[in-house]
């Protein structure tokens, strides 16, 4: 099916909203529905989407009411009993989860792919600067808002290559067919979808079974699960200190990250990263690999790695000099929360770090609040807020206190309504201070870093 309009429910989700510019720059007649309007569907009705925030089929327009030339996508946290989509699905429109519609894209364009627990934005935003600063050029569907070109959708028509940040949740990846992926970590994660994490690594396995023959598959070492590529699929491995692709003569100080990157594909010196976060050693790493299999060059490479500015949300620094540190990070699993500290402790080295956390969800709070509780030890000082359900009714019981409770002795830590932390800011003298999760605590980091200036 060629539609003629596309309707999206949830069409300002960070990964829906990328597919609504893809079909406005295909000239399709593009409308939908989201909960809430915010600055990114303001974009979108500028760019030309017809976008309403009631659930309500009576809004749905005239032009996207005929089976026969519309397509209805949807994400996989909007309900079956949504008004609209029961509207649409009890009419026998061709409707499409987000994932299979990019599976799709992975069947016409060679699928350059980032699928992991963690590092999938982060490393696919790298990959496709890397791509579109080169010869190659490159699509792109990013889980965010990349620094150097202020969207999350590339389009290059002369490109044969597209990138695509492949999703585990609700096991969406298995709709992709990659050309070539990395896998940049498997720590078990969704278990309201998954149950144990047994079947979370099944499910990156079988992922690993989809990368077309004649493509590649790049895993960092240490992943508890056996790969399954298929005959004709060449291998690889990749972190910081070991593996095929991995860095060598690793310089570190003054604000500045410089490594030269050791490649069975050719050797790239004197790589400096754009962003100078630990993390993105192994995260830069993945994507030149990805970009040498595409064909982009070294000089190229090193260029692009150098003028890379980050994710909004991802090591996304709102102040920085010798007196105070402002940052969010989009952390919000235990293990990405330890990353994330150890690299601001390599960086600031000697210097005191506060971190606020918002949770994420009832479930990962209940099924992993030791390990957060562990993983935000490694902070000076800890200051919690409460749990952001996003999908989720709340469960009994599950509160940040199950966190805050099994801090380690020593760290200075408290519990704080969201909409106190303002005046927390205001009132405190902090050095490092982050902001931990994928809540939205993020809507007060222009209001944070006003009060840390006019201190």
């Amino acid at each position: 099916m060629q539609p003629q309009s596309v309707y999206f429910i949830g069409a300002g989700g960070i990964g829906m909203s990328a597919l609504v510019r893809y079909f406005l720059s295909q000239g399709v007649a593009v409308a939908g529905y989201d909960r809430t309007e915010t600055p990114l569907t303001r974009e979108l009705t500028a760019e030309g989407a017809r976008l309403h925030y009631t659930d309500d089929p009576a809004l749905i327009p005239a032009d996207c009411r005929d089976k026969n030339t519309t397509l209805v996508v949807y994400t996989p946290a909007i309900p079956a009993d949504h008004r609209e989509r029961a509207w649409f699905a009890d009419r026998g429109f061709t409707m499409q989860k987000r994932a299979e519609l990019l599976g799709t894209l992975t069947r016409q364009m060679k699928g350059l792919c980032v699928a992991g627990t963690h590092g999938k934005t982060t490393t696919s935003a790298m990959a496709a600067h890397l791509l579109h600063e080169s010869h190659v050029g490159c699509n792109a569907f990013l889980g965010g808002i990349t620094k150097n070109y202020g969207t999350n959708y590339l389009l290059a028509p002369r490109s044969p290559y597209v990138v695509i940040e492949a999703d585990e949740f609700d096991r969406s990846f298995h709709h992709l067919r990659p050309w070539a992926t990395v896998v940049t970590s498997a720590d078990a994660d969704h278990l309201d979808i998954y149950g144990t994490e047994a079947a979370y690594l099944e499910s990156f396995a079988h992922y690993t079974s989809l990368v077309q023959p004649g493509g590649a598959l790049v895993l960092h070492t240490g992943l508890r699960f056996t790969p399954r590529p298929q005959q004709g699929v060449r291998t690889y491995t990749y972190s910081r200190d070991a593996g095929d692709f991995h860095a060598r003569n690793l310089r570190i100080g003054g604000g500045r990250i410089v490594f030269d990157y050791v490649s069975p594909l050719g050797d790239i010196d004197g790589v400096e990263l754009g962003v100078p976060v630990s993390i993105n050693i192994d995260n830069g790493i993945a994507a030149m690999a990805l970009a040498q299999l595409a064909g982009a060059g070294a000089d190229e490479i090193r260029r692009a790695m150098a003028t890379f500015g980050g994710v909004d949300r991802r090591f996304d620094f709102k102040l920085k000099d010798d007196r105070h540190v402002l940052l969010s990070d989009y952390a919000h699993h235990p293990e990405e929360i330890r990353q994330s500290i150890l690299s601001l402790r390599e960086v600031f080295n000697g210097r005191r770090i506060t971190g606020i956390f918002q949770p994420h969800l009832y479930t990962r709070t209940r099924d992993f609040y030791e390990d957060f509780a562990r993983s935000l030890s490694l902070l000076d000082e800890v200051v919690l807020t409460e749990i952001y359900p996003a999908r989720e009714q709340p469960i009994e019981g599950v509160t940040s206190s199950l966190i805050y409770d099994r801090l380690a002795p020593g760290v200075k830590k408290s519990l704080v309504r969201k909409a106190d932390l303002p005046a927390l800011v205001a009132d405190g003298d902090f050095d490092v201070l982050v902001v931990l999760g994928a809540g939205d605590v993020e809507d007060y980091m222009q209001t944070f870093a006003e009060a840390i200036k006019n201190k």
